[in-house]
């Protein structure tokens, strides 16, 4: 009889958590380079502004590009908490990954013995048939031997 594992759905359950897991920290991952994408696209702004003001402005211009740079100063301190927030979350979808990856590990530590253990168990009935064939042959022979020696008289 081929070996079966009792637990299989179990693990392939768990299999399927852990990829969903992991689809979750890419999904997670992705949001934190869309939000460094938009800080590095402000701090560009930022410095074309700087720029532009100090090299073709007229005096009278520059309250509105003061304005205009703390407008998008904000707008990159606004942006780098959401970065700290989606690294959070990055961080705690890792840990479930890690939690999630640690169950699956720990099924197919328990298949792996019970592998080795259906294999012991295999192995033993195998000898033990062995034993018996050797056993029924031994008495057929010494029965045989008897009989022979039973006519040799």
């Amino acid at each position: 009889m081929p070996f079966r594992y009792r637990l299989q759905k179990m693990l392939d359950f768990r299999i399927r958590r852990k990829e969903e897991q992991l689809q979750e920290v890419i999904k997670a991952k992705n949001e934190v380079d869309r939000i460094q994408g938009l800080i590095d696209a402000n701090n560009e702004e930022i410095s074309g502004v700087i720029y532009t003001m100090r090299n073709t402005t007229d005096y009278r211009q520059m309250d509105l590009y003061d304005k205009y740079l703390k407008h998008l100063y904000d707008k990159g301190e606004e942006l780098e908490k959401q970065k700290q927030e989606a690294l959070q979350a990055l961080e705690v979808e890792k840990q479930k990954l890690v939690e999630r990856e640690k169950e699956v590990k720990v099924l197919e530590k328990h298949k792996e013995r019970a592998l080795e253990t259906y294999k012991e168990e295999e192995k033993q009935k195998e000898i033990k048939e062995l034993s018996e064939v050797a056993v029924q042959k031994y008495f057929q022979k010494s029965r045989e031997k008897k009989e022979e020696e039973g006519e040799d008289i």
